[in-house]
């Protein structure tokens, strides 16, 4: 009695299973590429990058996404009679992110993640390169011109855990889905 019933549990899982499977979403994969503008709070510090994303939407409302910058805009600081170039060399992140789908080709979006960044600093002769590693969070939105093509606005707060600098970065680009 105890097989009869082992064989049928395991023949309804086994017939269940494509119907699962097709209840879930097939992933939506994105890619964008533009340009991040970085100020740190505390410095008079503007740096700028070229930034590009690659995420995939595993449900309407939820996904992932990783991103990767270089820095393009540097920047220096002058404290007391020295002069520094802050050279912005490049960030790397990666990012839970929930969507609000507001119509078809609009949505909204909300991100947390954990990320690194890497700057030089060079004054007299001397260079100094420093990385940060920060928890990352912002907003932003997405607009589809044809629901393929697009472009991205958003802000993202860096909170430096090294040393507690904080910085705001606030970035526009071209936007694609696969």
């Amino acid at each position: 009695m105890k097989t009869i019933l082992l064989s049928t549990a395991a023949i309804a899982m086994f017939t269940a299973a494509p119907a699962m499977a097709q209840s879930w979403p097939a992933p939506e994969y994105y890619g964008s590429l533009g340009y991040s503008h970085m100020e740190a709070d505390g410095a008079d510090v503007e740096l700028g990058a070229i930034t590009g994303r690659f995420g995939a939407k595993l449900t309407p409302y939820f996904g992932f996404e990783g991103e990767g910058s270089f820095g393009v805009r540097d920047d220096e600081v002058t404290i007391g009679a020295v002069t520094a170039d802050i050279d912005h060399n490049y960030d790397l992140a990666a990012y839970g992110v929930a969507f609000l789908p507001v119509n078809p080709n609009f949505e909204l979006f909300a991100r947390l993640g954990y990320g690194t960044t890497e700057l030089e600093a060079s004054a007299a002769g001397v260079s100094v390169t420093e990385d940060g590693e920060s928890w990352n969070y912002g907003v932003g939105a997405n607009y589809f011109f044809d629901g393929q093509n697009g472009v991205r606005g958003d802000w993202t707060r860096r909170d430096f855990t090294d040393d507690g600098g904080e910085a705001d970065v606030y970035s526009v680009s071209y936007i694609r889905r696969f």
